[in-house]
């Protein structure tokens, strides 16, 4: 269904009210910024910035709601005779070989992660989205195996996984904030991967297993 035009004004409003506080949050910290100094720059009401940003930490991590699943979309796109595992490693290595920004392999994303580092309230909230992320796998995993209410293995998988994607996110950051250029974090971070990859054992490689056909 087409969009209509107050969808789009709305969507359009947003986005512009959430790109203004970015800009304002890289220029001067995260904690210096008022809503009311962001609702200004936009030409706005502080009620209207509420409106579509619940909380502060909402106009930066805009985008962070629509990865909580994102390790489970990995999971249920597996192919066939492919375990959960699996995916999930060759997802990342396909994202890491393209340079992509889905893994912070972008100019800039340094900026971003200062940013981060110097709020409290930020590294707070993304430690919650690594919470839901996890979460959210461990129900993927348990509705994709058809383990029964009460088994831990579902949950531990998780743990296992999501291991695997903030060891590598963790990675990444590190050497973005060091002035490293996104290609050569790229190919370090594939060599990291194959290490990572050795170091599962064969029971998390092989489990929640696609049967094929």
């Amino acid at each position: 269904m087409a969009e209509g035009l107050r969808e789009r004004k709305k969507r359009q409003t947003r986005q512009y009210i959430s790109d203004v506080a970015t800009g304002l949050f890289m220029e001067r910290g995260f904690d210096a910024v008022t809503i009311a100094e962001i609702a200004e720059a936009a030409e706005v009401s502080v009620n209207t910035v509420y409106n579509y940003f619940p909380a502060k930490e909402d106009l930066f991590l805009d985008r962070s709601k629509g990865l909580v699943d994102r390790l489970s979309r990995f999971v249920r796109a597996r192919a066939a005779g492919e375990s959960a595992a699996a995916a999930v490693l060759r997802e990342l290595r396909e994202e890491v070989v393209s340079v992509s920004p889905k893994v912070g392999l972008i100019e800039g994303y340094d900026r971003f992660m200062k940013v981060v580092h110097g709020s409290a309230t930020l590294q707070a909230r993304l430690w919650h989205f690594q919470r839901e992320q996890y979460d959210d796998l461990e129900v993927t995993l348990r509705k994709e195996t058809g383990a029964p209410d009460g088994d831990p293995m579902p949950g531990l998988m998780a743990g296992q996984i999501g291991w695997v994607h903030q060891t590598l996110m963790t990675a990444i950051v590190q050497e973005m904030l060091a002035g490293r250029k996104p290609a050569e974090v790229s190919r370090e971070a594939l060599a990291l991967l194959d290490d990572i990859e050795e170091l599962l054992s064969e029971r998390v490689l092989n489990y929640a297993v696609r049967a094929d056909g």
